[in-house]
C-alpha cells in the first residue's frame, strides 16, 4: 500500500485480516488533476510502480457534499488540511441538506497495468463532531446515526468506502490469482 497516511495502511490492512500482506510504503508521488478520483489513483499508481517495480495498490478519496456542489471533492485531503473539519462545519451552517458521499478508488498495478475498483459509501455532515476515532473527516461523516469516529476500526473497515472498493479489488484479485493457488 503506496500511501503517506499510515491510518489508510492500517485500515487496509485491518481489512484483509492477513489474508494478503500489506506493508506501508510511504512515496512522494505526484497528485494529478483530475475530478475523477479513480483517474488520480491511476496516475499516481502509475508512478509508484515505475519506481517500485513490485504489485502495488494506491488509493485516492473523495468527499462530495451535496448542498456544496460536490466541494470538496478529489481536493479533500487538501481542504481537511485547509480548513479542516471546523471549516466544512462553517460552510454548511443553514443548510439543511446535508447529503454526502466518500468515493474511494483503489489502483493496482503491477506488470500488466494498472485496474482501478471504486467504492462509494453515502451518508450526511453532521452538525458538529462526534467520536474519538477514526481521522480526517470521520468526525463530522455519519452513516445512519453513527459517525465513522464513532465506529471501531474493525467494523469501519468492514462497511467504509475504501472497505467497499478493497472488497471489488480482492474479489478480482482472487479471481485473477486462483490458478496460483491451485
Amino acid at each position: 500500500m503506496v500511501t503517506s497516511n499510515a491510518n489508510k495502511a492500517r485500515e487496509v490492512a485491518a481489512f484483509f485480516g492477513g489474508l494478503l500482506e500489506v506493508t506501508h510504503v510511504a512515496l512522494d508521488l505526484p497528485e494529478h488533476r483530475s475530478d475523477d478520483v479513480g483517474e488520480i489513483a491511476a496516475g499516481k499508481a502509475r508512478a509508484a510502480y515505475k519506481q517500485l517495480k513490485v504489485p502495488l495498490i494506491v488509493d485516492d478519496t473523495g468527499l462530495s457534499i451535496d448542498a456544496l456542489n460536490g466541494f470538496p471533492g478529489p481536493y479533500a485531503a487538501y481542504v481537511q488540511q485547509s480548513i479542516g473539519n471546523v471549516g466544512i462545519l462553517k460552510l454548511m451552517e443553514g443548510r439543511t441538506n446535508r447529503a454526502a458521499r466518500f468515493t474511494t478508488a483503489i489502483a493496482y498495478a503491477d506488470d500488466k497495468g494498472v485496474r482501478v475498483f471504486p467504492g462509494v459509501l453515502h451518508g450526511q455532515v453532521t452538525h458538529s463532531p462526534r467520536g474519538a476515532g477514526g481521522f480526517g473527516y470521520d468526525p463530522i461523516f455519519e452513516v445512519g446515526s453513527t459517525t465513522l469516529a464513532e465506529i471501531p476500526m474493525e467494523e469501519k473497515s468492514g462497511m467504509s468506502h475504501r472497505a467497499r472498493a478493497l472488497a471489488t479489488f480482492h474479489e478480482w484479485f482472487l479471481s485473477e490469482h486462483a490458478a496460483d493457488h491451485l
